[in-house]
């Protein structure tokens, strides 16, 4: 199937969002291999030397106190438990993303759903944690999976011409 040309603004938001959610899975995708060969301790270390200058300026400053404190507890497992994580959450996405850039029907419900668990999942990680990113993301989210239902409906209303079989049309029937 060939993908037409966006239309419109919506159609350009789909494709910008759903790019954004590829370059999103390559980047889990790294940071989980990186997870699996990189110590808790090197991590904790690695956050101590990034935040120590801002911490000499405002000890109270949140973000750097913020990712301190979310470092120092690491262990073997939480690292691991992470990395799977997003080594799978990326490769999923990745898939999915690709299909949906080659107009792959199937694709569409399959990543309605991954997104629907997503933020499923992130509401409730809200109700213990909120957070201004996490709600940026959900709400992201939402929204992505949104222009792919319209994108979905759109693409079953008008479905691609398939490409004639090798030797129709040339005047040798049955």
């Amino acid at each position: 199937m060939s993908r037409p040309k966006p239309t419109d603004l919506l159609d350009r938001t789909f494709e910008v969002g759903i790019t954004l959610k590829g370059l999103d899975g390559v980047l889990e995708v790294v940071g989980g291999l990186l997870l699996l060969v990189v110590s808790p301790a090197t991590i904790n270390q690695l956050v101590r030397s990034l935040t120590q200058h801002e911490l000499l300026q405002d000890p109270h400053d949140f973000i750097a106190t913020h990712l301190l404190n979310a470092t120092s507890g690491l262990t073997g497992s939480s690292v691991r438990f992470g990395a799977i994580y997003l080594l799978l959450h990326g490769v999923v996405k990745i898939v999915l993303v690709a299909a949906l850039l080659r107009d792959q029907l199937w694709a569409y419900p399959w990543m309605i759903v991954f997104l629907g668990v997503f933020i499923a999942y992130q509401v409730y990680r809200m109700t213990f944690a909120p957070s201004v990113g996490l709600v940026a993301l959900t709400v992201f989210d939402v929204f992505v999976a949104w222009l792919t239902y319209r994108e979905y409906r759109k693409q079953q209303s008008h479905p691609a011409v398939p490409p004639p079989l090798a030797g129709e049309g040339q005047g040798g029937g049955p």
